[in-house]
């Protein structure tokens, strides 16, 4: 059986990536924070993605509206910014008032939990386009620390554990299933039923993030989503991520790997693996900044950052 990849799947992440890096350079993009009377501003936009299908074959849409709000909240935390504001974007197929009570049920928790307000918004019907709906959002977000700093060998990383798949990853984790003759309804024994799994929502990291950087020098942060680990050498291309001590995937992800015939490589450039978030600091700081995670979040230092490029797990011979 061939090794299946998400580029089989039909998301190719390098090709995405030369495609955003086409968009910027033709927009001519300069900075990522905007200064207006002394402060410094931030605006992060991201979607679902094809979790939404998931929702609609369940029928279960009460969640979707978290993972909205946490892919631009904690995206924001990346740049050192603090969320405040949120819009969503909302397109379906045909107005649907139990799903949009549903979906906006979500999008409420998930602002209380970072501790943003929803200040607007559109809603949009488009028979000819969508399918079921999609759902996008934008954050505004205050910056209140200078991050990422500069990272020298020793640093250390911490990995901040995952809810699950998040919001990255569907396209594959879908066929997966389908190939192998699973409906999204049907059990199994590690993880109950498929689509409850895998619709348990993305983690707000907000709290525990800002506490951090109130009370400990962070030097970078980073979000683990689409890419997977390859989001830590976004936030610094000058040194190198190792991880020597990653954090145990939950067992959805090794389900997927075993059904799909999954490489190790190609797993950990597609999901989160079990971690959704990362910290680097340094290695003084290291007991303190576990300690306040701790009472959030199961965290654990994962690894160091050392002289080279990109990221690596030597105990799976993995380069990313």
């Amino acid at each position: 059986m061939d090794e299946f990849t998400y580029a089989k799947a039909g998301v190719d992440i390098e090709k995405e990536e030369r495609v955003v890096s086409t968009l910027l350079s033709t927009i001519g993009f300069e900075k990522d924070r905007v200064e207006v009377n002394g402060l410094k501003f931030v605006l992060c936009t991201d979607g679902v993605g094809s979790k939404v299908m998931v929702a609609n074959e369940m029928k279960k849409w009460d969640t979707i509206g978290i993972d909205c709000i946490a892919m631009n909240v904690n995206d924001a935390l990346v740049m050192g910014a603090r969320p405040v504001a949120f819009v969503d974007y909302l397109a379906m197929e045909k107005m649907d008032v139990d799903m949009a009570r549903e979906i906006a049920k979500g999008l409420k928790k998930g602002a209380e939990q970072a501790g943003v307000a929803i200040v607007g918004g559109e809603t949009a019907t488009l028979p000819e386009i969508i399918r079921g709906f999609d759902l996008a959002g934008t954050c505004l977000g205050v910056v209140e620390r200078d991050i990422p700093k500069e990272m020298k060998e020793g640093d250390v990383i911490i990995g901040l554990r995952s809810n699950g798949i998040h919001s990255n990853g569907y396209t594959l984790a879908r066929k997966v299933f389908k190939n192998n003759g699973y409906s999204f309804h049907d059990e199994i024994d590690e993880i109950g039923v498929i689509g409850y799994t895998l619709l348990e929502p993305t983690r707000i990291y907000v709290k525990e993030i800002i506490e951090l950087w109130n009370k400990v020098d962070v030097k970078g942060v980073a979000h683990i989503t689409g890419g997977g680990l390859k989001k830590l050498a976004r936030i610094n291309k000058n040194v190198c991520f190792v991880i020597e001590n990653p954090i145990e995937p939950q067992p959805i992800f090794k389900i997927i790997q075993k059904l799909g015939n999954v490489g190790d490589e190609e797993m950990y450039k597609t999901f989160n693996m079990g971690m959704g978030m990362a910290v680097i600091v340094a290695k003084e700081n290291e007991d303190e900044a576990l300690q306040l995670l701790s009472k959030y979040v199961e965290a654990k230092v994962v690894g160091k950052v050392e002289k080279g490029h990109g990221v690596k797990i030597p105990g799976m011979k993995i380069s990313i």
